[in-house]
């Protein structure tokens, strides 16, 4: 008998907007041979399971069912195609945890933790990691461009803490610019992610859990028509996506490495994205941030990463799903 699966879009901020452009190519490309999928859209407005005719029924938050004419649907296992919070931040999984419902991507602990950018590096800095020089500012803590200035070497970017998508981003090469870029991160986020650039290419590589082995995807390298890798070169164009990248194989398998030895240190489950920049003068990957729940839009860079390993999505989301089960 098949199983029912949830997939979860939509949230409670700006990447909505990607979540379901996420969702629409995931949904066309879970195996249906293998699985009933169900599109679940949360939003601020309520929970609802979406048909493909446009027809909405609310959940039942109590135990995560629905009930379509009369016959009550649960769930199996959830596959998380949702950006930003509750999705990506750990209070869904946490959720789905205390109902004992499995799911596709990070624990709760995880996906906090991971969702708050300098606690991200602070871990991986403690266990060895590469990572550039930065400052973490809270709302009101009066911390302004010129003790910015006195304590990082500019470039520097400047970032909501909590978030992605590079929404609210700016990077700072002149001082007299850090109070504007800092107060438009604080527009995003009540904390914000001060740090120093680093000269070199740019990484980002997806690895995955499949039957208990973690594989690293195919490398793709980022060369932003940008000043950096900003919304616009992210979801519309302004930049060239190399995949699999054309780089030294000794480099490759330093980001490669480094990327599943990440994976490892968080504790990480379902597909995850990582960027990294390879710092040529330390020459190692310097990583810059860790995507748990990562774009699966048409646009975005795991699907073409899976395409570039030989896979087709449908095998990829069914490796995916077939991880939140125990072999039996």
């Amino acid at each position: 008998m098949q199983k029912n699966i949830a997939l979860i879009t939509g949230g409670y901020s700006g990447e909505a907007v990607i979540s379901y452009k996420s969702a629409d190519t995931i949904y066309k490309n879970v195996d249906r041979e293998k699985w009933n999928v169900f599109l679940i859209d949360i939003r601020t407005d309520g929970w609802f399971y979406r048909t493909d005719e446009g027809n909405e029924f609310p959940i039942d938050k109590n135990d995560f069912s629905v009930v379509v004419n009369d016959t009550k649907i649960n769930f199996d296992a959830v596959l998380v195609g949702l950006h930003g919070t509750p999705g990506e931040d750990g209070k869904l999984q946490g959720y789905f945890d205390c109902l004992h419902i499995p799911y596709t991507s990070c624990n709760a602990a995880t996906s906090a933790l991971t969702f708050n950018k300098r606690y991200t590096v602070a871990v991986a800095a403690f266990a060895g990691i590469h990572v550039a020089k930065s400052m973490h500012l809270f709302k009101r803590d009066g911390t302004n461009g010129e003790k910015i200035a006195a304590q990082l070497k500019l470039p520097v970017f400047v970032k909501p803490n909590n978030g992605g998508s590079s929404i609210g981003m700016s990077k700072v090469n002149n001082a007299g610019n850090l109070d504007a870029a800092i107060e438009k991160a604080f527009n995003e986020d009540d904390q914000v992610l001060v740090e120093e650039f680093i000269n070199g290419r740019e990484f980002t590589i997806g690895v995955f859990k499949s039957k208990g082995k973690v594989i690293a995807l195919p490398i793709t390298e980022i060369i932003s028509k940008n000043e950096f890798f900003d919304f616009e070169a992210k979801y519309e164009g302004a930049s060239d996506e190399i995949t699999p990248a054309q780089v030294d194989e000794n480099i490759a398998q330093q980001v490669r490495d480094t990327a599943q030895k990440i994976y490892k240190l968080f504790n990480c489950n379902g597909v995850v994205r990582m960027d990294f920049i390879y710092d040529e003068k330390a020459a190692q990957p310097c990583m810059l941030e860790i995507n748990t729940v990562p774009g699966q839009s048409a646009a975005s860079l795991v699907p073409q990463q899976v395409a570039a390993m030989g896979w087709s999505l449908k095998e990829f989301y069914s490796a995916l799903i077939e991880e939140c089960f125990p072999v039996s």
